[in-house]
C-alpha cells in the first residue's frame, strides 16, 4: 500500500476563519477560534490519521505588521510557515480586500509548492460577487488553485481534504498514528483559558494577556490546575477580577467547563493574576511563554 505524508500549513490575515477551518480538517477543537482578530499566537499542529497518509496541519497566527515584540514573533510564525510545507492552504473571505500585505502576498506568489487559495465565509455573499472575488485572485495569486468554501458550515471541507491527499507526497508517516498534536496538555490548558478572557474581556484587555500553567497533576479521574494570568498594569489586573472576584470567577467556571470538555476529565482550577509590565516586550519573558519558531 502506498503512504503518503506532509505539512500542510495554513495561513492568512487575520481574522478570515483559520482556525476554525483547522479544527473542521482536524476533527478535534486545537485552535481557539473566537470572533476577535489576533486569536491564534503560535503555529499550532494538528495531525490527521488515516491507514493510508498522514497530514500534519499547521495553524499560524494571521498575517500583520508588527507593532511590539510579541507581533514581530508571531508574524516569524508565519513566515515559518512558507519555508517548511508540503502543501500551502492561503485563506482569505469574502470581504477581506485581495491587496491587503502584499508583501507576504509575494512571497506566496514565489513558492514552488502546490498552494490552495482557500475563498472562506462564502455563506455571505452571492454567486456574482464570488465570480469577481474569484477573478482577483487567479490575477493575484495565478499559479494558486481556487477553492471557495464556508468552514463554519463545513461547506466544501471534504473537497478541500480529497485535493490535499492527491497532492500529498508519498512518505512514511511523521509521528506516531495515534498522536493528534505536537503541543503538550499544558499548552491547551493556556489557551483555552485565554479564549475565555477574549470571549469576556473588551478592548485591549485580552491582548495584554497572557496565561502560564504553574501545576498540572493528572490522576485517572482528575486533573487539578494552577494557572497564573499574566497582565501588563495593575488597571488590568483590577478589570480581570473584577468586582469582589465576580469577573474572574466567570472565567474560570467556563474554562473548567472546556477543560473538563476537552480531557473528559474532573477538572479543579485555580487562577491568580499578575503584573508584569515587559512580557510582550521581553524577549526573555516571550521564550518563557513559548515564543520562539525554530
Amino acid at each position: 500500500m502506498i503512504h503518503k505524508a506532509g505539512f500542510v500549513n495554513i495561513v492568512g490575515n487575520p481574522n478570515v476563519g483559520k482556525s476554525t477551518l483547522m479544527n473542521q480538517l482536524v476533527g478535534e477543537r486545537i485552535s481557539i477560534a473566537t470572533f476577535k482578530a489576533q486569536t491564534t499566537r503560535h503555529r499550532i499542529m494538528g495531525i490527521v490519521n488515516e491507514d493510508d497518509c498522514q497530514i500534519v496541519f499547521s495553524d499560524t497566527p494571521g498575517v500583520l505588521k508588527p507593532n511590539y515584540k510579541m507581533q514581530e514573533m508571531m508574524l516569524a510564525f508565519s513566515e515559518s510557515a512558507l519555508t517548511d510545507a508540503d502543501i500551502l492552504l492561503y485563506v482569505t473571505d469574502v470581504v477581506e480586500n485581495p491587496e491587503k500585505n502584499l508583501d507576504f502576498l509575494d512571497k506566496v506568489k514565489r513558492m514552488q509548492i502546490p498552494v490552495l487559495l482557500l475563498v472562506n465565509k462564502i455563506d455571505e455573499t452571492n454567486q456574482q460577487q464570488l465570480g469577481d472575488i474569484v477573478s482577483r485572485w487567479h490575477t493575484l495569486l495565478p499559479n494558486a488553485e481556487i477553492l471557495p468554501l464556508s468552514a463554519k458550515n463545513k461547506f466544501g471541507i471534504d473537497i478541500l481534504l480529497r485535493r490535499i491527499k492527491e497532492l500529498l507526497p508519498e512518505s512514511p508517516a511523521y509521528f506516531d498514528k495515534e498522536q493528534l498534536t505536537d503541543k503538550p496538555a499544558k499548552f491547551f490548558v493556556s489557551e483555552i483559558i485565554r479564549e475565555k478572557i477574549l470571549l469576556y474581556y473588551d478592548k485591549e484587555i485580552p491582548y495584554s494577556v497572557e496565561v502560564r500553567v504553574e501545576q498540572f497533576k493528572e490522576t485517572e479521574t482528575a486533573i487539578r490546575i494552577n494557572a497564573v494570568i499574566y497582565v501588563e498594569r495593575d488597571s488590568q489586573k483590577g478589570i480581570i477580577i473584577g468586582h469582589q472576584g465576580v469577573a474572574l470567577k466567570k472565567v474560570n467556571t467556563e474554562a473548567r467547563k472546556a477543560l473538563e470538555k476537552f480531557f473528559a476529565k474532573k477538572i479543579f482550577l485555580e487562577t491568580f493574576v499578575k503584573v508584569d509590565k515587559d512580557w510582550r516586550s521581553s524577549q526573555r519573558e516571550l521564550n518563557s511563554f513559548g515564543y520562539n519558531p525554530e
